[in-house]
């Protein structure tokens, strides 16, 4: 057994016994099956789902990611004691906390819109919503990742994540309305756009508003987005910027931790 598999086994066993992934399933679960129980249609669903993964999913994939891996420190000290690769070793301790985050979410959300799939929710949009959740998983855990492998304190690793969901989920959408309003003389397409890249949260919002018939929900930057590139171009340039933005704060923190001095 190689150190990958050996470390991601380990972080899946000792993930399988929280209760907080399991319950972190079932609450996706819960209100997706209440949504619909209450009457709800399969677009009205999907929208509400959106709104609660760009504000809920953030913020557990960042806290319990920086505990986890703070956690999971005697572990990888052990483990560096004897002769194993680095890189092997930071691998398996990413998947291990990436892996159950974005299946507990696949699980729990996509349960329901299965059960559900006559109710007039787009396959499109669903699958949509599921790989923005997906991707948002796996860049808010290398995020978090690398903020636990930089802080040494605990609490202040846990207050950086919090910092890093406020401003990606609030502050954002405050700095693009300050920015409109104080340079409205001014061409702002390309500068918004870049704001709009410049946000995993705002990238996964418009990657499965596109997929849906909800322009008006769109927001200025959203709207500017499918104007600029289309739907299907679209659909690219917002995969590949979450993408990016899975790729960047993973690289930075597997070459933290290939450094770093246990």
């Amino acid at each position: 057994m190689n150190v990958v598999s050996l470390v991601l086994q380990a972080g899946l066993r000792d993930l399988s016994r929280n209760r907080w992934i399991a319950a972190y399933a079932l609450s996706f679960l819960a209100i997706a099956e209440g949504l619909f129980w209450f009457g709800g249609t399969g677009p009205q669903v999907l929208l509400s789902m959106l709104n609660l993964v760009l504000l809920v999913l953030p913020l557990v994939a960042l806290v319990f990611g920086t505990i986890h891996v703070y956690a999971s420190r005697e572990f990888v000290e052990l483990l560096l004691a004897q002769p194993v690769p680095r890189r092997d070793l930071f691998a398996g301790l990413y998947l291990g906390l990436a892996l159950p985050l974005a299946g507990a979410f696949v699980i729990g959300a996509g349960i329901p819109f299965a059960v559900h799939a006559g109710d007039g929710a787009a396959v499109s949009g669903v699958l949509a919503l599921l790989g923005a959740g997906v991707g948002l998983s796996l860049a808010f855990a290398a995020i978090a990742t690398w903020i636990a492998l930089n802080a040494d304190d605990k609490l202040k690793g846990v207050g950086l994540a919090l910092a890093a969901w406020l401003a990606a989920t609030v502050l954002y959408d405050g700095l693009v309305l300050a920015a409109a309003a104080a340079f409205g003389n001014y061409p702002l397409e390309r500068p918004l756009l870049a704001l709009m890249l410049a946000n995993p949260v705002d990238v996964a919002r418009v990657l499965v508003l596109t997929r849906l018939d909800v322009s008006a929900l769109m927001g200025y930057t959203g709207a500017l987005f499918e104007h600029t590139f289309g739907t299907s171009v679209g659909m690219v340039v917002a995969t590949a910027a979450l993408l990016a933005w899975w790729a960047v704060p993973l690289g930075l923190a597997g070459r933290r931790f290939l450094r770093r001095d246990f």
